[in-house]
């Protein structure tokens, strides 16, 4: 094939039926490389709609066809006898026909949860050499036992009726290896039906990644489609041979690259293929007495009950005399990521998608109405629209990604409907709600659930590098250390220790107590406030008895039962007129009915000072809502119901303070194991919320090593953008990292990272040495808050984590710093631990089997030496009897010492030298709290407040501030619309490693001489 090159493209690992087993045990993605031609084409851009316009000429000209085709119909009338005899015969072969058809016919484009599609077999003999791309297949679910028999069933007798259709291949959304489109553009024709027009060179790029189900020549296949072709035919002339050959170049092209009397290219496992035996094509067909043209939006028959929706954009004849059609798909929620967690969408909402493949023309059923409309948030519409379906959304399968569809001039003039049934942020809002808010010099961020604030604290730094201000204006946590210590390293920030529960209650009495008491600046009292207060404590004087007290002003507001009393409940903390701040107290709104002017004071103090965001305050929400009722560290969750357990419906609440906040930007943080158990329901549902409430949505894993720590912790991150905002990336890897642990098969292509083949210039990997090997040796019993650091940085990372947070910010308020070392102090061992930790080798891999009384068998299990039992000074054993029993005596865990070289395992909320490998290499201790903190990326001049256990487990519970400074930086370019389209992006050179001041100097010269 002339004027083609070689191009490699991103293939995310799939799993086939006899590999799944082995591909689970291993943990480890797979990748292959693939090989596609690119034929003479534009780009193909996954984010635009289709065009829907037909030329006037080919209008007329379908008209005029279609009336000689119903006067054809009218003349065959006489025949109908002879016809209707025919079909009863055949209908005594009903039964086996749809078996057969049930055998032959390609995938459909629901997402079936019940089975796993195959892995995709490149076939080398497809096109010569060379091989063109499949678009990936997302798998459905994670019990494989029974996928087997659904995976090679064709061929076999099946019970069911004819179900199978076109499973549209999913394919990819955009990424850097996406192609774009110089002709897609979204125009609906009426409310009947849509009409699409294509370009050859969209196409081309569509069956490169689309293939469909072979279609076995079997003697019942045939002979059914003999009987179907009564029922669907072609009407009118072919498209000229030139002009189809223009307009479907890719079609003809592949053709021509096919030996003569190749009809179909086979493969061992029955994998479907692109049709290319095409023979001519046109532009209109009669299926069931019914004409349907190029563009015209239809149902096509689908598994169970439901058809599915698509789009005729190509209607051709092979040289077989089979009638095809080339559909585009919509999806429904539950064809998505979101299956069953979508119950609650509006069942006539479509997801715009670009899967495309071929299918008999007989699978079409009929059309149907399908309008597009902008994205709208807070309409409600009193009457049913007259269509059948709405889409607003692209859906991708690459990082689950839901996108509002790009805008162009053919859009201007479509008729935006409002949807109905939809979740809305607030009465008042719509799509340009956002258009109107004046632009601020800062955007203000909530931190939900912050700990000691490292998502937040990341997510500010990166966004400056971006040039983007942004600053933590609110945060909360239901833990007082946390909050300690987010106001001692943010004091701007107005920090709530309270349950996000709470929280949310006291957003919405706030609302109504903020539009209560509001007044304008030009409205003028007859009373000036020095007067009004006189008289009110004059009245109160003389009203109220000498027992009680006076209230002098209102302090602080919460909603709950902070001094435990039982009744929950909108409290305000009361300053006592003539008393100290120490005898302030919370007092319920009901009993200050008398003091409504206290109230107004601190209402109007609380709006000018913005103690409480209001609806449309907040440009972005983080948090990580807690789901310890899932964690792989708790041994008693609930696995198939874990909505049940309370402990994980922190992700609802979260949601709902998205839904009654209505930020710009949402970023959601997360274990892997919201992937994991009972499907994947609190992953799902996450992104069910968002997609209700219309906000764009994209899901990724990220490894902390990626961007330079020495941890391979796994997260994952969901992001949410406002319809009228751009949906920020996910940033690829700056660092080599090994990742021991990897999501389920199903979300294994939402890992960020590079592609096998994909060129890539990354750093080498940080390791324990290069982050701690500088700090001052410290012994278990260690008490000091601060010390001097004793020598200088010796690695990269080291210089990078010992900035001032001027250095860090930028800011020059932060000019001042300190050269002191802060929380550089070890979990105090028990005597008993202690001196069993000072018997540990100091070398690679040592624990508690080096430790004398130990036997270690030939299957791996340890055994205490009945000889050898040695004893401490307090008469307990060396070892200890936990030590054999954890993990049935097979484990090399408890007293274990990481080593210089090494990478450490997720950094967890306590040292837990017991069953974890803890200890430092060469000194008698667990790790610092320091160095924790260094393994999450917080800068050396960050603090913590609270005892010791309550620092380590802000630091465990935190998100690796490296990882949430790559993700700011992301943020920062959607902000200013400066991010591409694809799902990721590639960071500034030495981004991970480099402080705000060496970020901003430019790049030094290299010396040719």
């Amino acid at each position: 094939m002339e004027g083609m090159e070689l191009k490699f493209l991103r293939r995310s690992p799939r799993f086939s039926s006899d590999r799944v087993e082995r591909e689970i045990r291993s943990h480890k993605p797979s990748s292959k490389k693939i090989c596609s031609r690119k034929l003479e084409s534009p780009k193909v851009d996954s984010f635009h709609s289709l065009s829907l316009t037909v030329d006037n000429a080919e209008m007329d000209s379908s008209r005029k066809l279609e009336t000689e085709e119903l006067s054809f119909l009218k003349q065959e009338e006489s025949n109908e006898a002879t016809i209707s005899l025919i079909l009863e015969t055949l209908n005594l072969t009903a039964e086996l026909s749809h078996k057969i058809e049930a055998e032959s016919s390609p995938f459909s484009p629901c997402i079936n949860q019940e089975e796993v599609p195959k892995l995709f077999r490149r076939n080398s003999r497809f096109v010569g050499e060379k091989i063109l791309r499949r678009s990936p297949r997302l798998s459905s679910d994670t019990n494989y036992s029974s996928n087997a028999d659904s995976c090679n069933g064709f061929g076999k007798k099946i019970d069911k009726p004819l179900s199978k259709l076109p499973r549209p291949s999913l394919s990819s959304c955009g990424n850097e290896r996406s192609r774009s489109a110089d002709n897609r553009t979204s125009i609906l024709r009426g409310a009947e039906n849509c009409t699409v027009r294509h370009s050859s060179s969209e196409l081309l790029e569509s069956d490169i990644e689309c293939p469909v189900e072979k279609i076995r020549n079997s003697s019942g296949v045939k002979e059914k489609r003999n009987q179907n072709k009564a029922a669907s035919f072609f009407v009118g002339d072919p498209v000229p041979a030139d002009e189809a050959q223009q307009r479907w170049k890719w079609r003809y092209e592949m053709k021509s690259q096919i030996s003569k009397g190749q009809r179909m290219a086979e493969s061992d496992d029955d994998e479907d293929m692109i049709v290319h035996n095409v023979e001519c094509h046109y532009t209109r067909a009669s299926i069931a007495n019914t004409i349907f043209s190029l563009g015209d939006c239809v149902y096509v028959k689908g598994e169970g009950e439901k058809n599915h929706v698509g789009t005729i954009i190509e209607l051709f004849k092979t040289t077989d005399g089979d009638n095809y059609f080339r559909g585009q798909w919509f999806y429904r929620v539950e064809d998505t990521v979101i299956k069953d967690e979508g119950a609650f969408h509006d069942s006539r909402r479509l997801f715009y998608s670009t899967v495309m493949n071929d299918n008999p023309l007989d699978c079409i059923v009929s059309k149907v109405n399908i309008k597009r409309v902008k994205p709208r948030v807070g309409h409600r519409s009193n009457s049913a629209p007259s269509f059948d379906f709405y889409y607003d959304m692209e859906y991708c399968v690459d990082y689950s990604t839901f996108r509002t569809l790009k805008d162009d001039e053919s859009l201007k003039n479509i008729d935006t409907a409002p949807t109905t049934g939809m979740e809305t942020f607030h009465e008042s809002s719509s799509l340009n709600s956002l258009e109107n808010i004046p632009k601020k010099d800062n955007l203000e961020l909530l931190d939900l659930y912050s700990g000691c604030g490292g998502m937040s604290t990341g997510l500010c730094l990166g966004a400056k590098y971006s040039s983007v201000g942004l600053i933590t204006r609110w945060a909360v946590d239901s833990r007082k250390s946390a909050c300690e210590s987010v106001k001692l390293n943010h004091p701007e920030t107005h920090v709530r220790n309270e349950t996000a529960d709470d929280f949310l209650d006291l957003l919405r009495e706030w609302e109504k107590l903020c539009k209560r008491y509001k007044v304008n600046d030009e409205e003028k009292t007859r009373l000036s406030r020095s007067k009004v207060s006189d008289d009110n404590l004059k009245s109160t004087k003389d009203e109220l008895p000498t027992s009680e007290y006076e209230v002098s002003s209102l302090v602080d507001i919460c909603y709950g039962d902070p001094t435990e009393t039982g009744k929950r409940g909108l409290k305000f903390m009361v300053h006592w007129k003539g008393y100290g701040s120490s005898e302030d107290t919370w007092e319920p709104v009901e009993g200050l009915s008398n003091c409504q002017e206290a109230i107004k004071d601190f209402v109007k103090r609380g709006l000018r000072q913005k103690i409480l965001p209001l609806p449309g305050d907040v440009d972005v929400i983080c948090g990580g809502p807690p789901c310890q009722g899932i964690s792989g560290y708790n041994r008693y969750r609930n696995i198939d119901s874990p909505m049940d357990d309370e402990r994980n419906r922190q992700i609802v609440i979260f949601m709902d303070i998205v839904k009654f906040l209505r930020p710009k930007f949402v970023l959601m943080e997360n274990v892997t194991d919201i992937l994991r158990f009972n499907q994947a329901s609190l992953g799902r549902y996450a992104m069910s919320r968002l997609v209700h409430m219309n906000y764009q949505a994209r899901l990724g894993t990220i490894a902390a090593g990626c961007f330079g720590l020495p941890q391979f912790r796994l997260r994952v991150f969901l992001w949410g953008a406002h319809p009228n905002e751009k949906l920020p990336q996910f940033p690829l890897p700056t660092h080599e990292v090994i990742v021991r642990y990897w999501p389920p098969p199903e979300f294994e292509r939402n890992t960020v990272a590079y592609d096998e083949d994909q060129p890539r210039e990354l750093e080498k990997a940080v390791l324990l040495q290069d982050a701690i090997s500088d700090l001052p040796a410290v012994l278990n019993s260690e008490s000091r808050e601060k010390m001097p650091y004793e020598k200088p940085p010796e690695t990269e990372f080291q210089r990078y984590i010992r900035s001032s947070q001027y250095e860090m910010t930028g800011c020059e308020a932060n000019k001042t710093s300190t050269d002191s070392l802060y929380d550089h102090q070890p979990y105090l061992l028990g005597e008993d631990d202690y001196l069993r930790v000072c018997n540990i080798p100091k070398r690679k891999g040592a624990n508690f089997r080096d430790l004398p009384g130990v036997i270690v068998g030939n299957d791996n299990v340890v055994r205490r030496d009945p000889e050898n039992n040695v004893l401490l000074p307090s008469g307990k054993p060396m070892v200890p009897h936990y030590a054999f029993t954890f993990e049935h005596g097979k484990s090399r865990r408890p007293f274990g010492r990481l080593w210089w070289d090494e990478t450490v395992p997720t950094v967890v909320t306590f040292p837990s030298y017991h069953s974890q490998v803890a200890l430092h290499p060469e000194q008698d201790r667990v790790l610092t709290i320091r160095e924790y903190a260094r393994l999450q990326g917080f800068p050396d001049y960050y603090r913590f407040f609270g005892t010791v256990k309550e620092r380590y487990r802000q630091v465990g519970n935190a998100v690796a501030v490296s990882v949430s400074r790559a993700l700011g930086y992301s943020l920062g370019l959607a902000v200013r619309r400066m991010g591409g389209d694809e799902p990721l992006m590639t960071l500034p050179p030495k981004f991970s490693l480099s402080n705000y001041i060496q970020f901003q100097k430019p790049p030094e010269k290299k010396d040719t001489d």
